[in-house]
């Protein structure tokens, strides 16, 4: 489905979510040029966005097209050492283009489950070559040293795996309209929405920075944890600027007020609350044991095989990077949708991300520098891969450095009301 004629939504949607992608998601600046990687079927969303872009001023707009055929041919195909290569040329000119103030949009919206038949061992040798070879320009990112963008598309595998009982037009168009009331674009003025919202996250952000709490203390079904804190983290949400001046909101949607943990300061278990898609493979009934901020105990009741390979990708890997809070009555929560995807499944739940922390949340200067980030306990890896934890269930409590306990969460939601 690439024709505006053959939608089975109303493509006026697309339009605005042209138009919020690039005056608000990425806040696109005269002269700056543009990459966007995304699906063959996301063309309809990708014409859209390259048009508002230039119209907006931009320099160059470069596009990536993926598809999902050519991605299975590689495992159906392939010599046994291609499963050990990915192109690094292509990702050390992203990572030029970064540096050079080239903005970064994605549209996700390929098939979650395009690998779940794919040997499992494969996938996991190709995620590791893909992830060394991306390493240029994922630093790049996590830095956010350009403004960067992701949002989703409607696709018809992605939304019959979602709502598996209808047919591939009515499937399509309840995902569209699950989509665009999520990412808050399906109303009057999206921009203002938009802008409303992310001054609520503002105020979360910034009661969570005035308590400078030195941990958190999860307690739930399956959890008792404690998370450390980096040293100097700073609590982010919603709109940032990035290091090349730009104010920008990198995923759309976001419910989200997140930071950094200690990489050696997590004790305890944690129990994940919802499925996790990882390389095309459902992970689901994850549980894990911290210690010194190390997960040293790990199982799934499905998809272990892949959890286990993940943790195993490098020695940061079954580190924290990023610690996120979202309250369960978020509108994504109470669709009761499981989206498969993490961009969406992320933003129903309180979540902790395996692998590498963003340089973005520390404070001052100490986010400038690999070597002041690894000494206030930044994590560095080749993976950042968020699963959840939240429910209507979880308590949480921040922990000062004199010891005083502070309510933050309660029954899945924030304590104390802005």
């Amino acid at each position: 489905m690439t024709r505006d004629e053959d939608l089975p939504f109303d493509t006026k949607m697309l339009d605005q979510m042209a138009s919020v992608c690039v005056h608000f998601g990425l806040n696109l600046k005269s002269g700056q040029d543009l990459i966007i990687t995304s699906t063959v079927e996301s063309l309809p969303l990708v014409r859209r966005i390259t048009e508002e872009a230039y119209r907006a001023g931009a320099g160059v707009v470069t596009t990536m097209l993926s598809d999902e055929e050519l991605s299975l041919a590689k495992y159906r195909y392939g010599n046994d050492e291609s499963f050990d290569r990915a192109p690094e040329w292509l990702f050390k000119g992203m990572a030029e283009a970064f540096g050079n103030n080239t903005a970064r949009l994605a549209i996700s919206g390929d098939n979650p489950m395009l690998l779940s038949e794919q040997d499992p061992a494969k996938i996991s040798r190709a995620g590791k070559a893909m992830s060394i070879a991306a390493k240029p320009a994922m630093e790049r990112i996590t830095n956010f040293e350009t403004n960067w963008n992701i949002v989703s598309y409607p696709g018809t595998a992605w939304a019959k795996q979602v709502f598996p009982d209808l047919s591939e037009r009515d499937a399509v168009a309840s995902l569209a309209k699950a989509l665009f009331s999520a990412s808050r674009i399906d109303g009057k003025d999206p921009l203002k929405d938009l802008h409303e919202h992310h001054a609520v996250l503002k105020a979360r952000q910034e009661w969570m920075n005035d308590y400078a709490f030195e941990s958190l203390h999860y307690t739930g079904p399956g959890i008792d944890l404690v998370l450390g804190l980096a040293d100097g983290h700073a609590w982010k949400g919603g709109a940032s600027m990035a290091k090349n001046g730009i104010v920008c909101s990198p995923n759309i949607p976001t419910e989200e007020v997140f930071t950094t943990p200690h990489a050696h300061r997590v004790d305890g278990v944690v129990r994940a609350s919802k499925p996790l898609v990882h390389r095309g493979t459902l992970i689901d009934g994850i549980e894990v044991r911290f210690e010194a901020g190390k997960i040293v105990e790990a199982k799934a009741s499905k998809g272990e095989e892949v959890f286990l390979q993940l943790l195993d990708t490098d020695e940061g890997a079954s580190r924290l990077g990023e610690v996120a809070l979202v309250p369960h009555s978020s509108p994504i929560s109470q669709s009761g949708l499981l989206f498969y995807n993490t961009l969406y499944d992320e933003n129903a739940a309180c979540h902790i991300a395996l692998g590498q922390c963003y340089s973005k949340c520390f404070k001052g200067e100490i986010g400038n520098d690999s070597k002041t980030i690894e000494e206030a306990g930044g994590n560095s890896s080749m993976i950042h891969v968020d699963w959840m934890i939240g429910s209507g269930e979880l308590d949480i409590d921040g922990i000062t450095a004199d010891g005083k306990r502070i309510p933050v969460f309660r029954n899945g939601e924030w304590a104390e009301s802005l």
